[in-house]
């Protein structure tokens, strides 16, 4: 089968999704859902108006046709999609508006972990104007981290979200992913303070600091997300700052960091400037808050826009 070039190109792994809105205990009610952050993003991705492709195994049960079901349901091109037996891996959690608690994973050798390079097609990644992948695909398996690997040589332009999960993998481990990709990278999209510091393994003190740290290992631009003081952008030493976007309603805070990445491949694989794509992505995470788990709110792209024109205005007046 001859897969149409995408757009945007996501590798990782999808995920069950059971989240409660109280906290995890015997007896709680569970909503099923599907989400990880390769979903996550790949929506956002779609939604944003990119052709978009999720690369990525899914168990062949009836479990797995839902999630496939959804996987086209969110506008995602699923023919990249490969139906394999195993396992589904899932994660439980409860409402986070703080963006404070860790998941619980249930994973461990889980069919979506089993990506390998043998998965990746030959030449998808270079004709793919976006190749997006993140440092949890890289942490569930060394195969996986290998076919990121594979597809980030191949990318004429790779964006790679660091994604820290302390729970899946050590900061040293980590650390070594990034090093491996970031000199393959048109954009990294770490996050500060707490990983930046972990994954750059100094004493940086201050957001400028850390992104010429992440740009000397090689990445070519850096989108530093710093939760309510914005997006500080350097893009080859030119330092743009992108401010935080009101969101009118916080209900989750699951899967912002993923809209936001997924959003700015969208806009960089259609043509938009760096800098334009950084401030959709961040007004897309503004707006994603709103709503229960990874995709249950998912802002059209007119929706992006008029926030980040109503925002700039009052910046402005």
């Amino acid at each position: 089968m001859v897969i149409i070039a995408p757009d945007v190109l996501v590798l990782g792994e999808i995920l069950v999704e059971l989240t409660a809105l109280e906290p995890l205990r015997d007896g709680a009610t569970l909503r099923l859902g599907f989400s990880g952050d390769a979903l996550n993003a790949a929506a956002a991705a779609a939604a944003a108006g990119a052709h978009t492709c999720l690369l990525a195994r899914v168990p062949d049960d009836e479990l797995g046709d839902e999630l496939v079901a959804r996987v086209a349901a969110l506008g995602i091109d699923p023919s990249c999609l490969i139906r394999t037996p195993g396992q589904h891996g899932l994660y439980l959690q409860h409402a986070d508006p703080s963006g404070q608690r860790e998941f619980v994973y249930v994973r461990r050798g889980s069919a979506g972990s089993c990506l390998s390079p043998a998965d990746v097609p030959p030449d998808l990644a270079e004709r793919a104007g976006v190749v997006l992948s993140s440092g949890v695909a890289c942490a569930i398996s060394t195969t996986t981290f290998e076919a990121v690997q594979v597809a980030a040589h191949a990318a004429n332009c790779f964006v790679y979200d660091p994604n820290w999960r302390p729970r899946l993998v050590n900061a040293d481990t980590a650390a070594g992913h990034l090093r491996a990709l970031a000199p393959h990278a048109r954009l990294v999209t770490p996050a500060w303070p707490r990983e930046a510091a972990a994954l750059l393994g100094a004493a940086v003190t201050d957001p400028a600091q850390a992104c010429a740290a992440f740009r000397a290992l090689g990445a070519a631009a850096v989108a530093l997300t710093r939760g309510a003081d914005g997006v500080l952008l350097d893009d080859g030493g030119q330092q743009t700052e992108v401010p935080a976007y009101p969101a009118e309603q916080i209900v989750d805070q699951t899967g912002a960091g993923d809209v936001l990445a997924g959003t700015v491949a969208a806009r960089l694989a259609l043509g938009d400037t760096l800098p334009d794509a950084i401030r959709l992505g961040a007004a897309a995470a503004a707006l994603s808050l709103r709503g229960h788990g990874g995709t249950g709110y998912l802002p059209a792209l007119d929706e992006t826009r008029r926030l980040v024109a109503q925002t700039e205005l009052e910046v402005s007046g």
